[in-house]
């Protein structure tokens, strides 16, 4: 899919050090998160886009600027899972975030996904990530105290397709 100067493709072994360094530059995610991103994008490398996680990666004048991870929700039927979305800080507010989801919304739909889940903290400097998902059309359905750590609670949103 081309959207201005974008490209969006599935993710490629190439994209992977600059999503590993978009990870580490928001500052939002502790040490063991990246390792886990990290797990998830090299099982997507290897399964494709009929695994368990289907990632995709957003280029811009060859640079990858962003990354969304999403998936089939075990156990259910037409549920999904946006597991990770991130964007260079330098290319971030810039409507690439929101590119990335109705991008990814499109393919659950076109895979008869009914509804989409997304968590998130709880935590002030996750408000802004709390208000992009509002905006999307995510209605938060529960938030789990404390889940995370003491003080920082686990938001999930919903959003039916």
């Amino acid at each position: 899919m081309k959207t201005n100067e974008i490209t969006i493709h599935q993710t490629q072994q190439k994209d992977k050090p600059a999503i590993m360094r978009m990870l580490k530059d928001t500052k939002f995610f502790r040490d063991g998160e990246i390792v886990i991103a990290e797990e998830v994008l090299d099982d997507s490398l290897i399964c494709g886009k009929d695994g368990e996680y289907r990632s995709y990666s957003a280029v811009e004048n060859n640079e990858t600027i962003g990354w969304v991870c999403f998936g089939p929700t075990a156990c259910t039927i037409g549920t999904f899972d946006v597991f990770w979305i991130v964007v260079n800080p330098k290319s971030q507010a810039k409507g690439l975030g929101t590119k990335l989801m109705d991008f990814a919304t499109d393919l659950i739909k076109k895979d008869n996904g009914r509804l989409i889940v997304v968590e998130t903290s709880g935590m002030a400097k996750y408000l802004a990530t709390q208000k992009f998902y509002e905006k999307l059309g995510y209605k938060k359905e529960a938030v789990l105290k404390d889940f995370y750590t003491k003080g920082d609670d686990k938001i999930i949103y919903l959003k039916k397709c």
